[in-house]
C-alpha cells in the first residue's frame, strides 16, 4: 500500500501527511491527560481521599491540547489532498499535451476524465487520510504502551500484542480486494467510456434506429457494474466486522488482565480504571486505519491506471514550424481510425494560401477527417500530408495551432464571461479589438444589450441560443488571426441569420486568408474557388460549382436533392396544387 512512485510524484504533500501525524499524536497525548484526570478523580472519590491539585489545570490543558490538535490535524489534511489533485492533475493534463491531438490513439478520452476526476478524488483520500493514519496507527500503540507499562506491564503487554492482529486481518483482506477493485476500475471505465460514446452519437443511433440495441448493451454493462460494485461493498462490510471483532476482543482482553491484576492486588484502583479507559486507544488507531483501507485500495487501483497513463510513449518532440505563405497539399493520403477500417483512401487536394477551398459530400464521406488531419490532430496517416513542404504530423503543434485555426460545429465555450472566452484566442486583445471581432459576428448590439464583455456564460454557453454560441466562437476565431481556418460545418443547426453572418464572415476571411469550408449545404459553396466532392473517403469530383454541375454525377445528385428540400421549405412542393395544360385545357 505504499507506492514510492506515487510519493516521489507529490513530495509536498508529504511534508503535509507528515504535519497530520504530529497533531494527531499531540491530540492523544491529551486524550491521555484526560484519562489519567478521570481515574485519578473516580479513584480520589471511591477512596474518600482529597482529589490532586494538578487534575484541574491538566484536565483545561488536555482538552485545549484535543480540539487544537484535532483542528490542525484536519487543516494538514486537507492540505495534503489540495496538493495532491492539483500536482497529479497538472501532470495528466501535461502528458496529454505531450502526446498531440492523437492520444486517443493510445486511451479513451472517457478513461482520462474518470482518471482526472474520480482517481484524483480516492488519492486525495489516500494522502489526506490513509497515509496519515497508517504512520499514526504505528505510533500510537507504542507510545500507549510506554504509558501503560508503568501502571501495569502484563495488561500493557496484552494490549500491544493484540494490535497486530488487525493489520493481519487488512493484509488477509487485501489479497481479495486487490483482484475485485482491479475488476471494478476496468469496468467503471468501460461503463463511462460507452456512457460518452453513445451520449455523443445519440443523434446518429436515432437516425439509424440502432438507439434500441445499444440501450440494451449499456443496460448489461450496468449491470455488470453494478454486481461487481456490490461485490466490493460486501467485501468492505465483511472486514469491517471482522476487524471489529479483532479491536473489541483485544480491549477486552488487556481489561481482563487489568481486572485480574486488581483483584490479585498488582496494582491499585487507579490503575485499573486507566487501563480500562485507556485499552481502547490502543485499537482505535488501527480500526481506523482498517476503515480507511479500502478507500484506499481504490485510490492504489486508481493510481496504477494513473500511472499507465503517465508511462505511455510520447511521439517525438516535433520543432518544425510552418513559414509565411505555406499551403495545404494532400497526396494519395490513406487514414483510419482502426487499422482495419480505412476512413480516407487515396485522397488528393490542394488549399491556395488565399481564398476558399470546399469540401462537400453526404455524412460519413470523410469530410471532417480531411478537417482533423489539416489540424494534426490525425498523425497517423499514409501519404503525403503537406503543409508548405513539411508533413503535418512532423510540426510543432504549438506552431501548427498558431498558423491553423478550426471552427467546428458545437465550438467549445466555456463558464465565465465573454471577454474570457474572446481572450483565449488573443490574450493580449485590446477591448476594441474585442469589440470589432463581435460585430463582425453580429454580436456586438446583443452584448450591448446585456452586461458587455462581461455578460456571464454558464458551462458551454447554454445560456446562449445555439446561433449566438455559433457566432461567439466565430468572434474568437476571427481573433485568433492565422494564415488558415478550416470551417468544419459551423454553419450547421443555426438559424438562418447565425448562417448568413457566419458566411459572410468566411467570404471577408477568404479575401486575406486560406479558408477551408466544410459543408452540408451547397448553396454556401458555391462561390468556392475550388470544392472537392468526397464519397465514401474517396473523391469523387473537384472543380468549380459550375464544372461540377456538368461534370461530377454526385455533385448534381446532391444539388438538385438539396434544391427541391429547399423549394418543398418554401412550399413549393411539386405536390402543390400547380397550373398546368392537357390538351389545350387548362386545370
Amino acid at each position: 500500500m505504499m507506492d514510492k512512485r506515487l510519493l516521489a510524484l507529490v513530495p509536498e504533500a508529504l511534508r503535509h501527511v507528515l504535519a497530520t501525524v504530529a497533531w494527531q499524536w499531540a491530540g492523544l497525548v491529551g486524550n491521555v491527560a484526560l484519562v489519567w484526570v478521570i481515574a485519578r478523580v473516580a479513584s480520589s472519590l471511591v477512596a474518600g481521599a482529597a482529589v490532586p491539585q494538578v487534575a484541574w489545570p491538566l484536565l483545561a490543558a488536555g482538552v485545549v491540547l484535543r480540539v487544537v490538535a484535532a483542528r490542525m490535524a484536519a487543516r494538514e489534511s486537507f492540505a495534503a489532498s489540495q496538493d495532491v489533485k492539483r500536482v497529479l492533475r497538472r501532470r495528466i493534463y501535461e502528458k496529454l499535451l505531450a502526446m498531440g491531438p492523437g492520444y486517443t490513439d493510445q486511451v479513451p478520452t472517457a478513461e482520462v476524465v474518470q482518471l482526472s476526476v474520480e482517481g484524483c478524488e480516492q488519492l486525495e483520500t489516500y494522502f489526506g487520510q490513509y497515509l496519515p493514519q497508517l504512520f499514526y496507527a504505528v505510533l500510537a500503540p507504542v507510545t500507549l504502551f510506554a504509558v501503560v507499562a508503568p501502571v501495569s506491564l502484563p495488561a500493557a503487554a496484552v494490549l500491544l500484542l493484540c494490535v497486530p492482529l488487525i493489520p493481519a486481518t487488512i493484509v488477509a483482506v487485501q489479497k481479495v480486494a486487490k483482484r475485485i477493485l482491479g475488476k471494478y476500475w476496468d469496468q467503471y471505465a468501460e461503463l463511462g467510456d460507452s456512457f460518452l460514446e453513445n451520449l455523443q452519437g445519440l443523434t446518429t443511433l436515432k437516425i439509424y434506429q440502432a438507439d434500441a440495441a445499444r440501450h440494451e448493451a449499456m443496460n448489461q454493462e450496468a449491470e455488470r457494474f453494478r454486481t461487481i460494485t456490490m461485490k466490493v461493498l460486501s467485501m468492505q462490510l465483511n472486514s469491517i466486522i471482522v476487524m471489529d471483532i479483532v479491536a473489541l476482543g483485544g480491549a477486552v482482553a488487556g481489561i481482563a488482565v487489568a481486572l485480574y491484576a486488581t483483584a490479585a492486588g498488582a496494582i491499585d484502583l487507579f490503575g485499573c480504571l486507566f487501563v480500562v479507559l485507556i485499552s481502547a486507544d490502543f485499537f482505535l488507531p488501527m480500526r481506523q486505519l482498517g476503515s480507511y483501507f479500502h478507500v484506499a485500495m481504490n485510490g492504489m487501483a486508481a493510481s496504477e491506471k494513473i500511472f499507465r497513463l503517465l508511462e505511455l510513449p510520447e511521439p517525438p518532440a516535433r520543432t518544425l514550424a510552418p513559414k509565411a505563405g505555406d499551403a495545404f497539399c494532400l497526396r494519395d493520403v490513406t487514414f483510419g481510425y482502426v487499422p482495419e477500417r480505412e476512413v480516407l483512401h487515396g485522397v488528393g487536394l490542394e488549399v491556395p494560401a488565399r481564398g476558399m477551398t470546399a469540401i462537400v459530400g453526404e455524412s460519413g464521406s470523410g469530410k471532417s477527417t480531411i478537417a482533423a488531419l489539416l489540424c494534426g490532430r490525425l498523425p497517423g496517416y499514409s501519404g503525403e500530408a503537406l503543409l508548405g513542404e513539411a508533413q503535418v504530423r512532423d510540426l510543432d503543434p504549438a506552431a501548427l495551432a498558431r498558423y491553423v485555426t478550426y471552427v467546428g460545429l458545437g465550438a467549445r465555450l466555456f463558464a465565465g464571461t465573454v471577454r474570457d472566452n474572446l481572450l483565449m484566442a488573443a490574450p493580449c486583445a485590446s477591448e476594441e479589438e474585442l469589440w470589432a471581432a463581435l460585430k463582425t459576428a453580429n454580436l456586438a448590439d446583443y452584448l450591448r444589450s446585456q452586461e458587455g464583455l462581461d455578460t456571464r456564460l454558464t458551462e458551454g454557453a447554454a445560456n446562449l441560443s445555439g446561433g449566438q454560441r455559433q457566432r461567439l466562437a466565430l468572434a474568437r476565431a476571427v481573433l485568433h488571426e492565422t494564415p488558415v481556418y478550416v470551417f468544419d460545418e459551423a454553419t450547421s443547426n443555426v438559424d438562418v441569420e447565425s448562417e448568413e453572418t457566419i458566411m459572410a464572415a468566411v467570404r471577408s476571411l477568404a479575401v486575406t486568408h486560406a479558408v477551408v469550408l466544410i459543408s452540408h449545404r451547397l448553396a454556401n459553396v458555391t462561390d468556392a474557388q475550388r470544392i472537392y466532392v468526397m464519397e465514401r473517403g474517396r473523391k469523387a469530383g473537384e472543380g468549380t460549382h459550375e464544372e461540377l454541375l456538368g461534370g461530377c454525377p454526385e455533385y448534381a445528385s446532391l444539388w438538385r436533392t438539396q434544391s427541391e428540400l429547399e423549394q418543398l421549405t418554401k412550399g413549393q412542393s411539386l405536390c402543390q396544387p400547380q397550373e398546368v395544360t392537357v390538351d389545350g385545357d387548362q386545370e
